[in-house]
């Protein structure tokens, strides 16, 4: 069918979609539509005509109008109200029968204030059904009513091509009365005699004005309603072109043939050739993109920064969660960490670092770099001719005891030192051989863009990697310990932007609590947005928070990051508790769990004493508390989440 289903926000009269569009075939639908365009432009085709669709342009198609939307620029953002025309009717009578126009024809046409005034409007509409802030449902209506009016007395179809009916409420009563007829009564005989004597005015003189007002003849604009209806019963029924010709009130085929190939440029048949399609072709026909309706508003802040309730200190984004729902998505746990060179790990230090990774992390492979290098001392005696394999099967038993599987690359070495390595320890390791056969182009891994960058040490860093793998699928790899060479530019012994999880000097950053927490996830995902990602497993449900909700790569290596962020308050209201719960807590924020900033709080020294590497390695870390919740119909719980900071909840199945 074409002709398409809206389905409304709970408890309000309202949709908004935001989409990436390619191509969107011709449909329609019975709900008021506002068309927003944030970025590039589209090409429309409504009715018959055709024209671009720019950015920061606004269009209205009006209920089952037939439209289809194209691309002129790929990369283009569409903004959609979808309004419940019965919504306005409930408050204005005939409202549902009111058609609107914009101007768009002529460059700065949209310029004028009702423009700004109705961008205004819907930005404010967004921005309450995204944060949902108390009493937004009431607030949405009050400001859906505001639109209504605004677009009665700007954008009503009799003032497009008449403006002066504006100041004369018994004329633009009058047309609409004669609109609404025709409208209605299209299918049967009409004439313009009995619309006069209706009106108590000759035909001559109605004649004169409704071609002054429609800018058309009255039968020619008779004809124009009766072909544009006729287009979805050409789309949408199997009618002989005859019998469709009749449904729509032409006494003969030959005259809709003549009337329909006048107002689309081909005849009826050839427009059912052209535009008609199975149900399943018409699907494979759409190809848009939604894209989450946050994107949306960082090109509409302009219209927000006054408005009382944008950026309100003390706002509560609500989330409702239904602990029953069928899971929407699977999550995979980071698999890979990178020790960087091999030859680390033959001292005890960093072999207890990758082992606590282990314990706190769990991951399954360990990224092996140089295993058959000098460093590695594989060569004894003269010539070489012995290979000494002491070193690396110190490494690869502590592997194996902490159940890491190395990828190891044996890109440049030589044959013959590969083969004694696969038979001096196929028999001690088993998958010795399978191991050698994994190559980093199965794992579709993300290394930071940067091996260098201050921000790596930072609290951004852990928000960055949690929405890397919870929003972008992109399986960010790190270091185990930041790599100090002769290259490297040090100001201090402990901070220069290395990409390892932990500090040279054994410090444990706040990237390492982004892969704990991402660790602590379930593999069922029940609800996933910018901002939070809520999980199911074996043991329970996880709820991670993170603020800000987006970070992309050239924020996380550009010089202004999130200044205004501030703290960010969430209501979770959980349904169907049908366990009583262990809860824990982990917060994650400047004051708890990242040593840099602790660094900075002792003023930026260029050594740390043995008294403040104790301070920052025994007592920066995660705010953790517990909590025990017993099962109940409505279970709620309130977090705030500091600016760059996450919050990670595991409910545990506790004794019913």
């Amino acid at each position: 069918m074409r002709r398409e289903r809206v389905e409304y926000l709970k408890d309000l009269p309202l949709n908004i979609e935001l989409l990436r569009v390619k191509e969107y075939p011709l449909h329609w639908q019975n709900s008021l539509e506002i068309l927003f365009m944030l970025k590039g432009s589209i090409m429309l085709n409504v009715e018959a005509e055709r024209y671009p669709l720019k950015e920061t342009e606004i269009e209205i198609i009006n209920p089952d109008e037939v439209y289809s939307m194209e691309a002129i620029d790929e990369d283009n953002l569409l903004l959609i109200f979808q309004i419940d025309p019965m919504f306005f009717e409930s408050y204005y009578e005939d409202a549902k029968d009111i058609f609107y126009y914009t101007d768009s024809a002529n460059l700065g046409d949209q310029d004028k204030e009702k423009y700004y005034k109705l961008k205004k409007l819907l930005a404010i509409i967004l921005y309450e059904v995204i944060s949902k802030l108390d009493d937004y449902e009431d607030i949405v209506e009050e400001k859906l009513l505001d639109v209504m009016y605004h677009l009665l007395n700007n954008f009503h179809y009799l003032f497009y091509d008449e403006e002066s009916l504006k100041d004369d409420e018994i004329q633009l009563e009058r047309y609409h009365r004669i609109m609404k007829y025709l409208s209605n009564n299209y299918m049967n005989k009409v004439s313009l005699k009995d619309i006069a004597k209706q009106e108590f005015l000759s035909s001559q003189y109605l004649s004169y004005k409704i071609k002054e007002v429609f800018g058309k003849g009255f039968n020619e604009y008779l004809n124009q309603i009766r072909v544009e209806e006729s287009t979805k019963l050409l789309l949408d029924t199997n009618k002989s072109i005859s019998e469709i010709a009749e449904d729509v009130g032409f006494s003969h085929v030959r005259y809709y043939n003549k009337h329909f190939k006048n107002h689309y440029n081909m005849t009826p048949l050839q427009y059912r050739k052209k535009y008609k399609v199975s149900d399943k072709e018409l699907e494979k026909l759409k190809r848009v993109e939604n894209i989450n309706l946050l994107e949306a508003i960082n090109y509409l802040e302009s219209y927000l920064f006054d408005y009382e309730r944008y950026n309100y200190d003390n706002r509560i984004i609500k989330l409702d969660i239904d602990l029953k729902k069928e899971p929407i998505d699977s999550f995979k746990k980071p698999e890979i960490i990178d020790i960087g060179d091999v030859s680390l790990l033959l001292e005890e230090e960093n072999r207890r670092i990758l082992k606590e990774i282990q314990e706190e992390i769990g991951f399954k492979y360990l990224i092996v770099n140089n295993l058959f290098s000098d460093d590695m001392d594989i060569y004894k005696g003269k010539n070489k001719r012995f290979i000494n394999w002491t070193r690396v099967e110190i490494i690869l038993d502590f592997l194996e005891d902490i159940k890491l599987i190395p990828i190891i690359s044996t890109n440049g070495v030589q044959k013959h030192i590969v083969d004694d390595f696969i038979n001096t320890f196929s028999k001690t390791y088993s998958n010795l051989e399978k191991y050698l056969e994994l190559s980093l182009d199965d794992f579709n891994i993300t290394y930071p863009l940067f091996d260098i960058n201050t921000k790596h040490d930072t609290l951004l860093m852990a928000n960055y990697i949690i929405y890397s793998y919870t929003i972008e699928n992109r399986k960010i790899v790190m270091n185990v310990i930041d790599e100090i060479s002769k290259d490297t530019v040090l100001t201090n012994e402990t901070f220069f932007g290395g990409k390892g999880l932990f500090t040279a000097n054994y410090l444990n950053k706040p990237s390492f609590y982004a892969f704990k927490f991402l660790s602590l996830l379930g593999d069922e995902v029940l609800y996933k947005d910018e901002g939070h990602i809520i999980t199911r497993s074996e043991s329970g449900y996880q709820i991670l928070l993170y603020n800000p909700e987006k970070i992309s790569e050239e924020e996380i290596y550009g010089d202004d990051v999130n200044k205004k962020l501030k703290e960010k308050k969430i209501s979770l209201n959980f349904f169907n508790t049908e366990h009583n719960f262990q809860i824990t807590k982990y917060d994650l924020n400047k004051s708890h769990g990242s040593v840099y900033d602790k660094w900075i709080y002792l003023g930026s020294p260029e050594r740390l004493t043995s008294e403040n590497w104790s301070l920052l390695d025994n007592y920066v870390h995660p705010y953790v508390s517990f909590y025990f919740s017993e099962k109940t119909s409505v279970f709620n719980l309130v977090a705030k989440i500091k600016p760059n900071g996450c919050v990670l909840f595991t409910f545990n199945y506790g004794l019913n």
